[in-house]
């Protein structure tokens, strides 16, 4: 019978050379890339829309999306200012690094600072695959509850930044923000969040600047 492992090994091995690949050509353009994360409804292409008008002026900002059918997450942030690239897995449930290597070739990186790729919404597959970016964000929301940290484990455990999204919400939905803290603390130590609202705009700035902080010290460290 087929060893089913040694398949998965592979595929991801060979996904990480492809993500190697495509560090070094944004990293040959300059270009600071972080991939966004999230299940669906939590806010990413909001939150996406309001970095890209929080940030116009400031870096030169593109976006690629990620997403089973439709291209309306790119259409908003293309309405929002940035340059985007739509990618359709047609019913995979996640970017993967040669989906990505595709897109940048379809976008001038040379015109670029900052690159933000927004990734299927799922809390399970994203995870395993790198796609060379950077840095990732996780975004979580109010509404989907305080035990996500303790059921998606692997999603959790490998972010660089988590954006708890929706906070307005907070007054009318259970949430317990410690408890939710506390799962978050177990699994990624000292990780950096953010406690905003999309719809508000409390907490914005300071993600805002976490993000021109990131490509500061991007530049800096070339």
């Amino acid at each position: 019978m087929p060893q089913r492992v040694p398949v998965v090994e592979n595929i991801l091995s060979a996904n990480d050379r492809l993500a190697l690949e495509n560090r070094a050509r944004l990293d040959a353009a300059g270009v600071f890339a972080i991939n966004i994360m999230a299940s669906p409804g939590a806010g990413k292409t909001s939150l996406i829309e309001h970095t890209v008008r929080g940030l116009t002026g400031k870096l030169r900002l593109g976006m690629i999306n990620g997403d089973i059918a439709t291209s309306l997450d790119a259409d908003r942030a293309r309405a929002a200012g940035a340059a985007a690239v739509q990618i359709n897995t047609g019913g995979d449930c996640h970017l993967d690094a040669v989906m990505v290597q595709s897109a940048l070739a379809q976008l001038d990186l040379s015109a670029l600072d900052l690159l933000i790729v927004e990734n299927v919404g799922n809390l399970v597959c994203p995870a395993s695959f790198q796609l060379g970016t950077h840095k990732s964000v996780l975004v979580a929301s109010i509404p989907e509850g305080d035990d996500k940290p303790y059921k998606y484990p692997g999603m959790y455990r490998g972010v660089d930044a988590v954006v708890i999204n929706k906070i307005d919400l907070l007054p009318y939905v259970p949430f317990r923000m410690d408890y939710f803290k506390q799962g978050i603390a177990a699994l990624n130590p000292g990780v950096t969040q953010f406690e905003l609202s999309c719809r508000t705009g409390e907490g914005l700035p300071a993600w805002l600047a976490w993000l021109e902080a990131q490509v500061r010290e991007y530049r800096q460290a070339r």
